[in-house]
């Protein structure tokens, strides 16, 4: 979901969604179809932007909505959309203009891309390219980076032979230990339930709910751990299940 400071411009949007957004990443043009033997694959069709893009009127039914009474609205039609599956027979994605203001934005451009679409995280990266810097559009978006863990890294050099060998090792064999376990759950072990695995293929109901991380409180949390950022939003995914398991939000 993007937010936007002005209000979103069609004409600009759907040149931008057919020029761009259609070119970075073959699948977005493409239908799942089966093969000859039994198997999914991606074959390439024509896409009519049209059926893909959404203009929904979220506004308050009220003579004057305020921002803040959208807000509301806005989390429902998110919710709608999720429960809703994708039409047969076309590209698995849809985008969904908003452009009601609320209390963070003039307009809002949702995305809802299917999960076999590319790895979530490179998607993210993907999609990030479609955007341009306002200071100079001929470059692409870059995020400020942060220094106050310099010292940290100038600690990483110091680091003994003795404790490098030992980081890799274990390194290797949580590695080791993650990939059979992950093989072990694709083929004789079943997940647990949970919110997220109810056991039935019908889908559920379900609230929406947001929780704001700032991009420098994500890179200060990936200096302490040292670790990539996709652990990071795994972490907090499950940290959110768990709520969600407990508290029944």
């Amino acid at each position: 979901m993007l937010e936007f400071e002005n209000p979103i411009n069609d004409l600009q949007t759907m040149s931008l969604i057919k020029d761009v957004f259609l070119q970075i990443n073959p699948r977005f043009s493409s239908i799942m179809v089966e093969g000859k033997k039994g198997g999914r694959k991606w074959k390439k069709v024509e896409v009519n932007v049209e059926n893909h893009v959404h203009f929904p009127s979220i506004c308050s039914p009220k003579g004057s909505p305020s921002p803040s009474e959208n807000n509301s609205f806005l989390k429902s039609y998110i919710s709608q959309i999720a429960m809703e599956p994708f039409p047969q027979g076309q590209p698995l994605w849809e985008i969904h203009i908003i452009k009601c203001p609320t209390s963070e934005a003039q307009g809002t451009l949702i995305f809802k891309l299917h999960h076999a679409l590319r790895y979530g995280y490179s998607l993210v990266g993907a999609l990030l390219s479609c955007l341009q810097r306002a200071d100079d559009p001929s470059l692409p978006v870059t995020f400020s980076s942060v220094n106050n863990f310099s010292s940290v890294n100038r600690d990483d050099r110091n680091i003994g032979l003795r404790k490098v060998v030992s980081k890799c090792f274990w390194l290797l064999v949580d590695t080791v230990r993650d990939f059979g376990w992950s093989v072990l759950k694709s083929t004789c072990v079943e997940d647990d339930l949970s919110p997220i695995r109810c056991g039935s293929e019908s889908f559920r109901p379900f609230s929406l709910s947001t929780i704001t991380f700032l991009l420098d409180q994500i890179k200060e949390i990936k200096s302490r751990l040292r670790v990539v950022g996709n652990i990071i939003g795994k972490t907090i995914l499950s940290l959110a299940s768990c709520i969600t398991h407990d508290f029944r939000l």
